[in-house]
């Protein structure tokens, strides 16, 4: 007892010692040591998050900011040993092809402070898609894994990667032992002595990102909500695997990915005079005048006589008004409107508006308006995106405010409840495996619900969720910021020092920038 008090005192020190604050005097009183843990081989497994993807792209001054990458510098003071990356050949970002960006790994984004929103760096990558490294690597993070592709052979199969559909992932293809390896058998094949497991975000990452619309049924090949069942053999699979040969680690459990300022940046009611108007307040207020007039009001009416006038209201001259989507829950209407303008607009008319407005809505504050949905307000839909397979004409020219937003637009309430639902039964899972083996765990939900209510002090610093000034994301709104980075590699400190009772120390969050600047090096 007495020893586990010493320990606990030991560990207590060190972590005011590393608060970050005026007096760090104290750090040099205290020694690193491993405690129980040993750090002579460490591996880490999991997503973009371990390999350090920031700014919608992957390169090499973000991994080198990787958590997991900071991670194995503090763990060199305890014994800790050579830590290899598999590094992106510059820091433009993403994969290149014959000397052209490939389109579905562009380059970073950098902020243009004329638009005030990100916008990707120029320039193509040097990394191609086909290159190969040789080697074995400690930083197994695979940027858009899912839980089960780390146990999925051929996933680092370069072949997979141009199949249609890709069953490969070019990230993994770029250094896989084999083509037919898995991700935990490369790691397995470094006989690590401490691990750390981060993995979970993309079982229901993509789902949320395309607005709460799988591409496929299939868990693997599209985005659909991994089934719990699955991620119950995954995750325990990893995590016996990982320790069966006596390795000490440390696993994560998931925040909300709907806490994301990816999903909390956008308001639902982003309509005024002036946002109509493209920054002209007198021709917003006409033109809401007129949609009054001529579209909001006619729905108003007709919706009211068939007992859903709750979904449209007029909108306001004066104040901010939300945006018009579909809600693909809602009984369809659209036969109903039908039958109401054909004797307006004509039999044919009718039956359009009827489909456009069927299961229109106005947004709600229980909406989630994507990101990316920002550029699609105001904009005119195509063909492709429109859901009726045509371009609407004026006045239907104009996403979200005069034609409804698509599914892929908005999280609606249901799918939100989807999403955590999926994200609790994962976190179950995480902890009793945590628990089981005896692993330190970090609570990152606990964090991120901290960031986004007034945020983590630290020194004369305050860091939180704010979208692109508060210091924790990055410009894509999903991955941290190289600050937000250090923040993850603190927090798992934290949980090594209490779990194996050794001194690591923390690093300076003030002494990593909030974000990238356009030109590095």
């Amino acid at each position: 007892m007495k020893k586990n008090i010493k320990w606990l005192l030991l560990v207590s020190l060190t972590m005011m010692a590393c608060n970050n604050d005026e007096n760090n005097n104290t750090t040099e009183e205290v020694p690193v040591t491993p405690g129980s843990a040993v750090f002579t081989k460490y591996v880490a497994l999991g997503d973009s998050f371990a390999a350090g993807y920031s700014d919608g792209a992957l390169f090499a001054k973000g991994q080198s900011n990787s958590y997991t990458n900071i991670l194995s510098q503090q763990f060199s003071a305890a014994g800790g040993g050579d830590f290899t990356t598999p590094f992106m050949l510059d820091n433009i970002g993403g994969f290149s092809s014959g000397g052209v960006q490939v389109a579905k790994f562009p380059t970073r984004f950098i902020f243009d402070p004329v638009t005030r929103s990100p916008v990707n760096v120029p320039g193509v990558s040097s990394t191609s898609i086909t290159a190969r490294l040789t080697g074995s690597f400690s930083n197994l993070g695979i940027p858009g894994a899912k839980s089960f592709h780390l146990l999925a052979p051929g996933y680092g199969n370069l072949a997979g990667v141009f199949a249609t559909p890709a069953t490969a992932n070019p990230y993994f293809a770029r250094f896989s032992s084999s083509p037919t390896t898995t991700i935990l058998a490369d790691a397995m094949a470094q006989s690590p002595t401490f691990f750390s497991l981060f993995i979970g975000g993309n079982d229901v990452l993509g789902y949320a990102t395309n607005g709460g619309v799988p591409t496929s049924q299939d868990a693997a090949l599209g985005d659909d909500i991994t089934p719990t069942a699955t991620f119950n053999f995954a995750y325990n699979t990893l995590v016996n695997t990982l320790t069966a040969n006596g390795a000490k680690g440390v696993v994560a459990n998931l925040p909300y990915i709907t806490t994301l300022p990816h999903f909390t940046t956008v308001p639902y009611n982003p309509l005024t005079a002036k946002s109509i108007g493209k920054d002209n307040e007198a021709v917003g207020l006409a033109t809401i005048k007129l949609l009054n007039t001529q579209l909001y009001g006619p729905l108003k009416q007709a919706l009211t006589a068939l007992g859903a006038g709750d979904r449209i209201n007029l909108l306001s001259e004066t104040s901010t008004s939300p945006v018009l989507m579909k809600d693909e829950t809602l009984p369809n209407l659209a036969a109903q409107l039908a039958t109401i303008f054909t004797p307006t607009l004509g039999a044919q008319t009718a039956a359009f508006y009827g489909a456009v407005f069927g299961q229109a809505r106005q947004a709600k504050a229980t909406d989630l308006l994507l990101l990316t949905t920002r550029a699609a307000i105001g904009a005119a839909p195509n063909a492709v995106d429109s859901g009726i397979g045509i371009a609407p004409a004026y006045p239907l020219n104009a996403f979200g405010i005069s034609f409804p937003l698509q599914d892929k637009h908005v999280l609606i309430p249901t799918e939100i409840e989807e999403i955590r639902t999926a994200t609790d039964a994962y976190n179950t899972i995480i902890a009793a495996a945590a628990e089981s083996k005896g692993l330190a765990f970090v609570d990152t939900k606990d964090v991120m619900t901290k960031l986004s209510s007034g945020g983590i002090r630290f020194g004369n610093f305050t860091i939180t969720s704010a979208y692109a000034t508060g210091g924790a994301f990055s410009l894509d709104g999903v991955h941290p910021s190289p600050r937000g980075y250090a923040l993850i590699a603190n927090i798992f400190i934290d949980a090594i020092n209490v779990k194996y009772g050794s001194t690591l120390r923390h690093v300076d969050l003030a002494t990593y920038p909030i974000q990238y600047p356009g030109s590095l090096q």
